[in-house]
């Protein structure tokens, strides 16, 4: 008899996800496969995930679009703002466009998240994030990295 093994749920209830709440997510290419190397498809997901941010009242702290997958750091703008409902949209509508451009790439099911806790430094995980480039010896410096913004801050007058 052949074990039927089940997914595993999300494990933090969807209601965590709602408000003035800061969450880090990591979102993986299917297979590892380098998808943003390419500066028009970074702009068409760079676009969806604003429509998608307006769409559920959300913002981008920091986007950071790395050859084979994607650092957000989202917050809520007030208490009825969706921070998952956000990101899932925005896998699926990217999903949808990748289905019909490039069929070859793919989203990986899930997703790593973070919800930060007051003690931590938004700063301190900003700038880790735009030093991805750096650390994976994309650029020297990560001014230099193209694929990368936010909708809170001129990111371009960060030392």
């Amino acid at each position: 008899m052949k074990k039927i093994i089940r997914e595993k749920k999300h494990r933090l209830a969807e209601h965590i996800y709602t408000g003035l709440i800061i969450v880090s997510f990591t979102l993986c290419i299917k297979g590892r496969k380098e998808l943003f190397r390419n500066l028009d498809v970074f702009k068409m997901f760079e676009s969806i995930l604003k429509e998608q941010l307006i769409k559920y009242n959300c913002e981008a702290y920091i986007y950071m679009f790395m050859p084979d997958h994607v650092h957000l750091l989202l917050g809520g703008k007030d208490e009825n703002s969706d921070i998952k409902k956000c990101l899932d949209s925005f896998k699926q509508k990217s999903g949808f466009w990748l289905y019909k451009n490039f069929p070859e790439y793919n989203w990986q099911k899930d997703y790593y998240d973070h919800i930060l806790r007051n003690t931590e430094d938004l700063t301190l995980q900003i700038k880790y994030i735009l030093n991805n480039p750096v650390r994976a010896g994309l650029v020297g410096n990560w001014k230099e990295y193209k694929m990368q913004g936010s909708t809170v801050f001129n990111i371009e007058e960060w030392n």
